[in-house]
């Protein structure tokens, strides 16, 4: 074909192009006002980790004894950026996922991480200007009045940050090429890369009356990316093909984080409270972790203490594991390597309707 023939049969092909691509976006808006229909459809999900059923087992305990925490400033300590200076690579908000952790335990939380609202509502109270309708119906309403004693203290309160971000601690890749040694000849190529990198998180709880430090928590998580690519070339008669395709993937590490902050509160409420070895989880490290893997010692051949109390905490029926006065459950089976290192894969499922297996994470 002469190239004046290949102009005109391009011709069509881009007017095509063109039309199908216009009709992706309108110059007038539709009913509901917009121009153009946002991709997309993913349900919104619990923000789970391996650790929030546990901790939501801990409410039978916290709730016999509550003891009100704060928390502080839980900051990134790492210093590292991303190389375009669009932000830190390590989320600011260690602090708002550790409070949230703390509510699903069943805590007992007194705000002082952000005080501007109340202090200005103090302000305005002070000089008079809220108006408070607690009066009887039908009377004006008095201003709001200010009592001694009205907020409650605190008994601890939780700081630290994050202090570990190493990036490549061990990277592994393999790629080959091949084909026909002929220059139109078949020719592919097919790689696969993995690196881990891991953060490191330090927390501590501190009484608020004497400012001793009565427990110190220190953990740190492995996060594993794959890269995998492969691709093909070759001639076609006075034409050529030249395709491929690749894959990545990474731990969400954000995620990683607020599973380190989860396991860190679970052990320091667990000491706490003092709750009984093996009611709610188990100890990190041993088999029966819900991110054990193989290089874990294996669980202890013999039961758990039952744990007898007079003030017995309720039974929780969060999930199958329900605890009673006298029995605590049995530590979970040996976790097979992959479960370990594919710890949210219950993050995977589209259908919205299974959204209440996230809550079934360790069972």
């Amino acid at each position: 074909m002469t190239s004046r023939g290949r102009r005109f049969l391009a011709m069509p092909l881009l007017l095509a192009t063109a039309i199908a691509l216009s009709g992706c976006i309108s110059s007038e808006p539709d009913e509901t006002g917009r121009y153009t229909a946002p991709i997309g459809g993913s349900p919104v999900i619990a923000n789970e980790t391996p650790y929030s059923d546990a901790l939501r087992c801990m409410v039978g305990y916290t709730s016999r004894r509550p003891l009100r925490i704060a928390v502080g400033q839980i900051a990134d300590y790492t210093g590292k950026s991303e190389s375009d200076n669009s932000g830190r690579k390590i989320t600011a908000g260690g602090a708002l996922m550790a409070m949230s952790a703390l509510a699903k335990a069943g805590v007992p939380l007194v705000e002082r991480f952000d005080t501007s609202i109340a202090e200005l509502e103090l302000k305005y109270a002070n000089n008079k200007l809220i108006g408070d309708e607690k009066g009887p119906p039908g009377a004006p309403a008095d201003y709001r009045k200010i009592y001694a004693g009205s907020i409650p203290g605190s008994d601890y309160y939780l700081v630290g940050g994050i202090t570990e971000l190493n990036f490549n601690i061990r990277s592994v890749g393999a790629s080959a090429d091949g084909g026909q040694t002929s220059s139109d000849g078949v020719k592919g190529m097919a790689g696969i890369n993995s690196y881990v990198m891991n953060i490191g998180l330090d927390l501590r709880l501190v009484d608020t009356n004497t400012l001793e430090v009565v427990d110190v928590t220190s953990y740190q998580k492995q996060i594993i990316g794959k890269q995998l690519q492969a691709g093909v070339f070759d001639f076609l008669g006075h034409t050529f093909l030249d395709a491929s395709a690749g894959e990545s993937a990474l731990e969400p590490i954000q995620l990683a984080v607020r599973s380190v902050i989860e396991r860190a509160t679970l052990e320091m409420v667990s000491r706490l409270y003092k709750v009984p070895p093996g009611s709610c989880a188990s100890v990190i490290g041993s088999a029966a972790d819900p991110l054990a893997g193989p290089g874990d010692p294996p669980p202890a051949s013999a039961a758990p203490a039952p744990y007898v109390a007079n003030n017995a905490p309720a039974p929780y029926a969060g999930n199958a594991r329900v605890m009673t006065a006298t029995t605590v459950p049995q530590e979970r089976p040996y976790a097979p390597a992959p479960r370990r290192q594919d710890p949210y894969s219950y993050y995977s499922s589209s259908d919205p309707a299974s959204e209440p297996q996230l809550r079934r994470r360790i069972d």
